[in-house]
């Protein structure tokens, strides 16, 4: 099986998809960090494709990064300022040519993840 990688982001405050949220990936390389995709999560709360398609694995570090304030904002829900939770980064490493599932459960002022299935 050749690697590749997915998300879904939930609303655990109201208990559905998180639809129309920004999710960017970057590789992590020792000059820096460099930008691969931009994608917004559909209304199921994943993306429409792989964030990481198979023809571009490799092994290495990454980072997502979920745009979890802009999204409250567009959402209705009430905001801070600054919001507790505003970008969402998740740095971690894809050692295998599997598929790697990086989740995000997210409310207004806290946030978990896993590696999924």
């Amino acid at each position: 099986m050749s690697g590749y990688l997915t998300t879904h982001v939930l609303d655990t405050a109201r208990g559905q998809p998180a639809s129309g949220m920004e999710v960017v990936l970057y590789r992590i390389e020792e000059e820096g960090r460099t930008e691969l995709i931009r994608l917004r999560t559909n209304a199921d709360g994943r993306t429409d494709r792989p964030i990481l398609p198979v023809e571009q694995f490799r092994p290495g570090i990454y980072e997502l990064e979920f745009h979890a304030g802009a999204w409250m904002d567009a959402t209705g829900v009430a905001a801070e300022s600054p919001r507790f939770l505003d970008v969402v980064p998740i740095r971690f490493g894809m050692s295998q040519p599997d598929h790697y599932h990086v989740p995000l459960l997210i409310s207004p002022f806290g946030y978990s993840t896993y590696r999924g299935s």
